[in-house]
């Protein structure tokens, strides 16, 4: 893992000044979520939570299986998940906690997919894991219902009715201070499913009560970025298309509703030739993805899916670093996210976030210069949150990175367009 960190390091924020001029950062919190690779990755967990604290992830989805935590009625197997919540309350990292997964007992012997027969056994297992775990405030009921591998059938009536708002209501009972997020919605309904549109709007018809819908906003073809591509007129919701989410939910739950976005992976070519993208593009779009959330409305939480690519190729080939343990460009625009906001002839404008830290951040914008990088302007500070924009003289092609001084790592290369 020492050496994943050292390589991390290779990578990091931009260059260049003009003007500096921090924005008031929004509540946005950026994270990962990852259970194999929290749970079996390299190392020990006391390692990987450093790598965690190192990468400066902030939040963390981690599922519990009710299906494997409670395999028989009433007796509760906590020792997985304990080991990982409690490691991560260690770290000071805030967990987000996802209940799935329905014991076959409590639905007739059929697959976890499947909700329970009664809604009164998932609120019982609900309150028994906020009591296991009382001081996370975050959590989400079920994953992607409105997909049929996720949830038999997938009608956000029944998901409503059965896990969610009494999932909700004994989370709070115990957790007055919980915030509940539902949905946790593909980005599409695939075969049989629903689309995320329908699902919400569904889900309003059925009474509903949550604080916050989650989604998860992947990419539909490897033509997307996080701000084009998307499709404007179907009922598909990618990063691309992100208004259509914040709209819809608004208008089904209301303006005070918030935006979780718990799954959001960019699959890189290699090692997946068909819906990859390259590597660089990789980084671009996970830093572009955070200035994104970060601008958009009601938007808290920002979720990279994965930390490491997966085994099997035709699985999600989407982490920050290969299966072999090979640094992608990615890792480094995770921690140090530079972006592009706009140019004007030679005025350009960039954001960016310099994590990990606490308060407002040294950081330093950089533009190469031969085989040199040569700093841009004065040293910056960013707010308190580690978010700065800038705006900066910088003509087209001109090749930027941020600096952080703290850590001395850089972030990729943007190139400005």
């Amino acid at each position: 893992m020492g050496r994943v960190l050292a390589l991390t390091g290779a990578v990091l924020v931009s260059a260049l000044a003009l003007s500096s001029a921090a924005l008031a950062a929004p509540g946005l919190r950026v994270g990962v979520t990852d259970d194999a690779w929290l749970e079996f990755g390299p190392g020990t967990l006391a390692e990987r939570i450093g790598a965690l604290e190192q990468m400066g992830v902030e939040v963390v989805r981690v599922t519990l299986d009710w299906h494997e935590i409670e395999a028989e009625q009433g007796s509760y197997d906590w020792a997985r998940d304990g080991m990982l919540l409690d490691a991560l309350r260690g770290a000071g990292i805030a967990p987000i906690v996802a209940i799935w997964g329905t014991p076959s007992w409590a639905n007739g012997g059929r697959g976890p997919n499947v909700p329970p027969a009664e809604a009164a056994s998932f609120a019982s297992f609900a309150r028994a894991a906020a009591e296991r775990f009382p001081w996370v405030t975050r959590w989400i009921v079920w994953n992607e219902p409105n997909q049929r591998r996720w949830l038999l059938p997938p009608s956000p009536a029944l998901y409503v009715t059965k896990l969610l708002n009494p999932g909700g209501a004994a989370i709070k009972d115990v957790i007055p201070k919980a915030s509940i997020a539902g949905g946790a919605t593909a980005p599409r309904g695939a075969s049989g499913g629903t689309s995320p549109v329908d699902f919400i709007r569904g889900m309003g018809r059925a009474g509903a009560r949550l604080d916050a819908f989650a989604h998860h906003p992947h990419p539909l073809s490897p033509a997307e970025t996080p701000f084009a591509g998307g499709c404007s007129w179907c009922e598909t919701i990618s990063l691309a298309n992100l208004e259509r989410l914040l709209d819809e939910v608004r208008d089904t739950f209301g303006a005070r509703t918030r935006i979780w976005l718990t799954e959001l992976g960019y699959q890189t070519n290699p090692p997946d030739r068909i819906l990859g993208v390259t590597w660089a593009k990789q980084a671009r779009h996970v830093a572009e993805a955070q200035r994104r959330a970060y601008e958009a409305s009601r938007v808290d939480v920002l979720v990279q899916y994965l930390v490491r690519d997966e085994p099997k190729l035709g699985a999600w080939q989407s982490g920050l670093e290969t299966i072999s343990g090979a640094v992608k460009p990615s890792l480094a625009a995770f921690s140090l996210p530079l972006a592009q906001v706009s140019r004007k002839g030679s005025a350009t404008k960039v954001w960016g976030q310099v994590r990990p830290g606490q308060g407002p951040r040294a950081y330093v914008l950089q533009r190469r210069a031969g085989a040199a990088w040569a700093r841009v302007g004065a040293g910056g500070q960013t707010s308190a949150r580690g978010f700065f924009t800038r705006t900066i003289r910088a003509e087209r092609g001109a090749q930027l990175r941020l600096y952080d001084p703290a850590t001395r790592r850089a972030s990729p290369t943007l190139i400005v367009t």
